[in-house]
């Protein structure tokens, strides 16, 4: 771990250790890259993080550009400063938690290493697997709020629990599953449970009072997990709406349910409660961590260990839904990012409006390629339902929707060529 040094005491410069490789994964302002530890020849993960994308860039310590040193000190923006605060709380403490091994800056960048994990995001491994049960599912969520439950008892609250943010460690079957991404994370005192007020998080997974500004702690979590598991049992989440605003709405209501119901035969009615005392508006009255973890679905009793559910497999459901709007989302985003093309003047090529169909991100006014990063999630200006309606789709519905959008994409391509000839 690097040294932080005493206050005045000047910063000690050291050859870097590490050799970056291929790319893993990007967010905005940041990517994960495998690194290798020369001297040991140890494999980690390395988030690499753009001062020049950051605020709070004062008093940064600047050393060789090419990494062939870097400077061990504090690291001064309040976001990062705060991720590794929790990591060092909590890295080496449980089994399902990403370990923090190493952090440093250079002149371009901040380094977080932390373990590497190759198992790949946790619904991606669910829709890889031969056959998925409900008794599955319960074991996964289990491996969640133990963790969880780890992180409040020391204080923490991590803000952004999604799919996208479980890792599993290795390929293997029986691989750990880590809680990774602790960027919003933060560390409450008790007596300050409640003061968290910004509206952060992913939207569909985010509880009602942070929407509310009323301000927010642990439970939010909970809410959290009670989202993640209602889409690893259908494929799809409970708030899904055709617009944001729609969907925040739901969600300070609590507006869902298990339907239709061909998705939600094979599923328990325990399993429906424990979704249910996740999914609870006031969090006063929401299941703790350590409450869950005592919840029949997760606990079962010793003779219904194995009999969760129907017994059936959920997998063709879970992927067919779960597929069905990851290629839909796909056509969405091309079409977003031809609009927002379009209404920056396009890209011209030989006097004809050229646009590239790649599947790109729009935030604001921003258009960028897509690099791996979790869907974008801005205003969508188009009248196509893009989410579903929270109760599934029909096939029939699907192929409407993609039906639509070829036609939007036809649309958009035809008039623009023709205006540009």
């Amino acid at each position: 771990m690097a040294s932080q040094g005493q206050p005045g005491q000047r910063r000690k410069v050291e050859p870097c250790r590490y050799k970056t490789g291929k790319t893993l994964g990007a967010g905005s302002y940041s990517v994960v890259k495998e690194c290798l530890h020369i001297d040991t020849g140890q494999y980690y993960a390395a988030k690499v993080i753009n001062k020049r994308l950051m605020a709070g860039r004062e008093h940064m310590v600047f050393a060789s550009p090419n990494c062939t040193t870097v400077a061990y000190g504090p690291i001064v923006h309040g976001g990062v400063r705060n991720e590794i605060a929790v990591l060092q709380r909590v890295s080496m403490g449980h089994r399902n938690i990403l370990t923090l091994v190493d952090y440093f800056e250079t002149t371009n960048n901040l380094y977080l290493v932390t373990d590497l994990a190759l198992g790949g995001e946790l619904f991606d491994r669910i829709c890889r697997k031969g056959s998925y049960y409900e008794s599955d599912a319960a074991d996964l969520i289990r491996a969640i709020l133990s963790a969880v439950a780890y992180l409040h008892d020391h204080g923490i609250v991590h803000r952004d629990l999604k799919p996208e943010n479980l890792l599993f460690r290795t390929p293997e079957d029986n691989a750990d599953l880590l809680i990774a991404d602790f960027g919003l994370s933060r560390i409450m005192d008790e007596e300050q449970f409640h003061v968290l007020t910004t509206t952060c998080g992913t939207p569909g997974y985010m509880a009602p009072e942070i929407f509310k500004k009323s301000g927010h702690g642990k439970p939010v979590d909970i809410w959290a997990i009670g989202v993640i598991t209602y889409f690893m049992l259908c494929g799809y989440t409970p708030f899904d709406r055709e617009s944001n605003l729609e969907e925040m709405q739901a969600i300070l209501r609590a507006d869902y349910s298990f339907t239709p119901i061909k998705h939600w035969r094979d599923v328990s009615q325990t399993a429906r409660d424990f979704i249910k005392a996740c999914l609870t508006v006031d969090p006063a009255l929401r299941m703790t961590a350590h409450t869950a973890l005592q919840h029949p679905w997760i606990n079962p009793p010793y003779d219904q260990a194995e009999t969760l559910g129907s017994g059936q497999d959920l997998l063709p459901t879970v992927k067919k839904n779960f597929n069905a709007r990851r290629t839909l989302h796909k056509a969405i985003d091309t079409v977003r990012a031809i609009n927002k093309l379009r209404e920056n003047g396009g890209l011209m090529m030989d006097g004809v409006m050229s646009v590239d169909p790649k599947p790109e991100h729009v935030n604001g006014s921003e258009v960028f390629e897509e690099h791996g990063q979790g869907q974008g999630y801005g205003h969508d200006a188009m009248d196509i339902d893009s989410r579903g309606n929270a109760r599934g789709q029909t096939e029939q519905q699907i192929r409407e929707q993609e039906r639509r959008v070829k036609e939007t994409v036809a649309g958009l391509w035809s008039r623009g060529v023709r205006r540009d000839q």
